[in-house]
């Protein structure tokens, strides 16, 4: 590429762009042919000064041909989205900051002393489970009679509560400040997704009913065997289940099997009788093989054949 290109050209190998900041029209084009003429003449001419550019950089020889490896990009391009706002902060990270408390990063196997093991941290066979533990000391604390075992299940469930709580109260923190994540506006129906200019859905009963009529009927059993909450009403629409028929005629019984396939049977012809017999192309039909029978003609008969003609070589057998 010479001198002169380079200074009409910018351009961005990195992002493969090229522009021309100082192209100006010689006059008004006339018309919309004229413009897009134009447009393409400077268009190739771009595409050519990166081509130039392109074939000045070092390559190396594949199989596909040669390839150049592009420097990073000198031109920021502009977002498509506005930038995430900033999510509020939760109450332990508030917590944390105030008190100084700096996130680091714990192992996921840890010893464990009970069993003398290393285990997960969390999750399915977790280092100090409470399953794992067949004997739990008595405090001074502790109230006479009381099961150590079913208080530490009703420990842990508080717990498990007390944390759900913060953590939807984190999310209509987040909500009031537009930093909601957007996996939960598209699970929540009543919120529209930030950005767009969606309304409030509301929710009447009967689609709540709806929904949880297909929740009670989720399970295998069609919510058969699950505990009805006090005041639930069963679904609206329950499915049908459909009756096989035994393979062995029980003991002393009649088939049923072949007495279904009768009863059906029966009912086709009685409905469909009028179909079965067509009574007026049956006359036609006789009357037509009638006037066949008079007139001597027939389909079914074949031609005789002529038994005056003498066969080939016939003179030569006799010989």
């Amino acid at each position: 590429m010479d001198m002169e290109t380079d200074q009409i050209y910018q351009v961005d190998v990195g992002n493969l762009l090229a522009f021309n900041s100082n192209h100006r029209f010689p006059a008004a084009p006339s018309s919309r042919e004229e413009l897009v003429k134009e447009c393409v003449t400077e268009g190739t001419k771009l595409v050519q000064a990166i081509a130039d550019t392109l074939f000045n950089f070092p390559s190396t020889e594949t199989s596909d041909g040669p390839l150049v490896q592009l420097p990073p990009p000198t031109t920021k391009l502009p977002r498509e989205k506005h930038l995430p706002r900033p999510k509020p902060p939760t109450k332990w990270e508030e917590f944390a900051l105030k008190k100084g408390i700096q996130k680091r990063k714990k192992d996921k196997i840890v010893y464990d002393e009970t069993t003398d093991k290393f285990k997960r941290r969390h999750g399915y066979d977790r280092v100090n489970d409470d399953n794992d533990i067949p004997i739990i000391e008595a405090k001074a604390s502790d109230e006479p009679g009381e099961d150590p075992f079913a208080k530490r299940l009703d420990d842990k469930k508080k717990r498990v509560g007390k944390q759900e709580k913060n953590r939807l109260q984190n999310l209509k923190t987040a909500a009031k400040a537009g930093a909601l994540p957007s996996h939960v506006q598209l699970a929540a129906t009543a919120l529209p997704i930030s950005g767009t200019k969606a309304q409030p859905q509301k929710i009447g009963k009967e689609a709540l009913g709806d929904v949880a009529g297909l929740a009670a009927t989720s399970t295998a059993s069609g919510g058969k065997f699950d505990k009805k909450l006090p005041g639930e009403k069963p679904p609206k629409k329950q499915g049908k289940h459909h009756k096989y028929l035994p393979v062995v005629p029980r003991h002393g019984g009649v088939d049923e099997e072949k007495e279904q396939t009768n009863k059906v049977l029966g009912k086709l012809l009685s409905k469909h009788s009028h179909e079965i017999l067509n009574v007026g192309k049956a006359i036609n039909m006789y009357n037509d093989k009638k006037e066949k029978k008079k007139s001597g003609r027939s389909d079914k008969l074949k031609a005789k054949k002529d038994i005056t003609k003498k066969k080939p070589y016939a003179n030569k057998a006799d010989k």
